[in-house]
């Protein structure tokens, strides 16, 4: 069975991170998904989804996301049912395993007195994403030259007849 979701929305708020009492990182936020029309009204139209990180990716998410970032997250859907005073609700979320920051961050955020240790620099591109293994670059002997690729240069012509439009 397939069951892949993947996002692209405004956070409503900001992440809130926890602990498990074995320890692992969970972090919940929402985000608002326009649905690209405008009601009669001219109001903008969007639906909310509730997202669930878990370990790194969480304490990532908890760091550098704030209240109106542009993110996209890609995961899957989840259902719990949980009994509170005698009735039974059913949330459906969406636990993700990538989230991706979409834009860098505004002054205005900083200015807020939030995350401030993340306003000179934007995370690195692939920074909350999960990678168990990094890849290891190969150690040349000392004094080596480092080792250079060769690309085969191509010379070729396109005349205004080859295109096809």
């Amino acid at each position: 069975m397939l069951n892949t979701v993947v996002l692209i929305g405004r956070l409503t708020r900001d992440p809130e991170l926890r602990y498990t009492s074995q320890g692992t990182a969970v972090t919940n936020f929402g985000i608002a998904v326009d649905r690209g029309y405008k009601t009669q009204g001219d109001q903008q139209t969007a639906d909310f989804f509730n997202i669930v990180c878990w370990n790194r990716l969480a304490e990532i998410v908890a760091q550098y996301m704030v209240k109106g970032r542009l993110v996209a997250v890609q995961g899957r859907l989840q259902s719990r049912t949980v009994d509170r005073d005698g009735q039974r609700r059913t949330y459906v979320e969406v636990v993700a395993s990538t989230v991706r920051f979409l834009e860098r961050p505004t002054q205005s955020n900083f200015d807020e007195g939030h995350h401030s240790d993340f306003a000179t620099s934007e995370p690195p591109a692939g920074y909350g994403q999960f990678q168990p293994n990094p890849p290891q670059k190969k150690q040349q002997p000392s004094g080596a030259a480092p080792e250079q690729k060769h690309y085969k240069e191509m010379n070729f012509e396109v005349e205004d007849d080859d295109l096809p439009f």
